[in-house]
């Protein structure tokens, strides 16, 4: 147990120096390339997670290749259920993800942070419980009951944070370097129903669109104090939320006359760039599962 929460400890710490060695490093940039990084520039079009995997250095890798490695990982660290391997996982994505990928410490980090905060909230009620009585190896008294908690429970949440931390950084990996689209294309030659295929780019799309729209209302209503006080906030949250209402169906018959002047005929036809497996990427793939098994088997 001691010996994995320093191990923890010492890699993010390390992340963490590195980010602030080199942060000065990655804010600077005029004032295009920062432009670029925000949510929702051309009206929704440019998404934050595919401009990273637009612009990731192992976009060229098969995307094939990809998802069946992050999907296998993901299987592996839930399947195995050992904190080695969860560890030995975080640090492998977060390799291909920053230093092959070239996506700096601090976006990856920003990236992980919304799962991360549903991970720690998720696993916490799992760590404490309630009582009249003071037990627990440790507890705290809240005048009418206890909040406790023990070692064990501790030990148990902190393996389970460790373990779907390491599922997300897999998935994580995939998605900030293969294009929404490649994902798609590669369900489809799973034979995954159309319907789901279709279903999910579309609904993918149309959160970034209706999250550029939510911003742009949000920022109108900020310049004219719609937030100065409770009750105008109340106010503004309403007006906010029944244009949204209005917008998106708007929205939603401009994007499919767009698609029908495109001749959509029921099917989202989807351009793809041919990108042949090399056989260094399966020898190490192959190579680090059978890593994760051994380390699976000798620490277990």
């Amino acid at each position: 147990m001691e010996k994995i929460i320093i191990l923890c400890v010492m890699f993010v710490m390390g992340i963490f120096l590195f980010k602030f060695k080199y942060r000065d490093v990655y804010t600077k940039g005029d004032n295009t390339h920062k432009h670029s990084h925000r949510i929702g520039h051309k009206h929704g079009e440019g998404f934050l997670i595919d401009f990273y995997a637009h612009a990731s250095k192992i976009r060229h890798w098969n995307p094939t290749f990809k998802v069946c490695l992050s999907i296998g990982l993901l299987i592996l660290c839930i399947a195995l259920d050992n904190p080695y391997v969860s560890v030995a996982v975080i640090i492998s994505m977060s390799y291909l993800s920053i230093v092959k990928g070239k996506i700096s410490i601090h976006e990856y980090l920003s990236m992980l942070a919304i799962p991360m905060a549903f991970i720690i909230v998720g696993t916490f009620s799992i760590a404490i419980d309630f009582s009249k009585q003071p037990i627990g190896e440790y507890n705290i008294n809240l005048g009418f009951f206890y909040v406790f908690t023990s070692q064990a429970k501790l030990k148990e949440v902190i393996f389970l944070i460790m373990k779907v931390f390491a599922a997300v950084s897999a998935l994580q990996m995939m998605t900030l370097s293969t294009p929404s689209s490649e994902i798609i294309y590669v369900f489809r030659k799973a034979h995954v129903p159309k319907i789901i295929i279709e279903l999910m780019d579309i609904i993918y799309r149309y959160i970034f669109i209706l999250m550029d729209v939510h911003i742009k209302m949000k920022n109108s209503v900020e310049s004219r104090h719609g937030y100065c006080d409770f009750k105008t906030s109340c106010y503004t949250f309403g007006s906010i939320a029944s244009n949204m209402l209005v917008i998106s169906l708007k929205k939603a018959a401009n994007y499919y006359n767009a698609m029908e002047a495109r001749c959509y005929d029921g099917d989202l036809i989807f351009w793809r760039e041919d990108k042949p497996v090399e056989t260094i990427q399966i020898v190490g793939a192959v190579g680090f599962v059978i890593f994760l098994i051994l380390l699976w088997s000798f620490t277990r």
